[in-house]
């Protein structure tokens, strides 16, 4: 069994909970959900589904980076929102974030998230 090495960075918000940024095993990184919160205070940032979802894909970099990796090599996601109405202007985010060849992909709508948040994504990424 590969041990274990916790990533943690402060240009991505602290856990709230116990549970770590991102763990590697291995060449695999398998990254926490993030939420729309703002790295700096902790508060989910204001703004629309464009803005919060910009959010979340900055503290996945600040994560990836801390990983020793670039959302290049992030092989699956998973994209929950609490309005699937916001489809389309997720997708119009994550372009802004992802070239071809996409990594696989799932978008499920929750009830709820944490904080108020309307979006949260996670995320593996393979290192090598």
């Amino acid at each position: 069994m590969s041990s274990r090495q916790i990533i943690a960075v402060a240009q991505a918000p602290a856990a709230i909970g116990p549970y770590s940024q991102a763990v590697r095993a291995g060449d695999t990184v398998y990254f926490s959900g993030q939420i729309p919160l703002d790295p700096a205070t902790g508060n989910l940032v204001d703004g629309d589904i464009g803005a919060q979802t910009r959010r979340v894909f900055d503290n996945l970099v600040a994560v990836a980076q801390a990983a020793g990796g670039s959302l290049a090599q992030v092989v699956r996601v998973g994209i929950y929102v609490t309005d699937l109405a916001n489809f389309a202007a997720v997708n119009a985010v994550m372009a802004e974030y992802f070239q071809q060849p996409y990594p696989a992909r799932s978008t499920i709508e929750v009830s709820a998230l944490p904080k108020g948040a309307q979006v949260e994504v996670d995320a593996v990424m393979v290192l090598g």
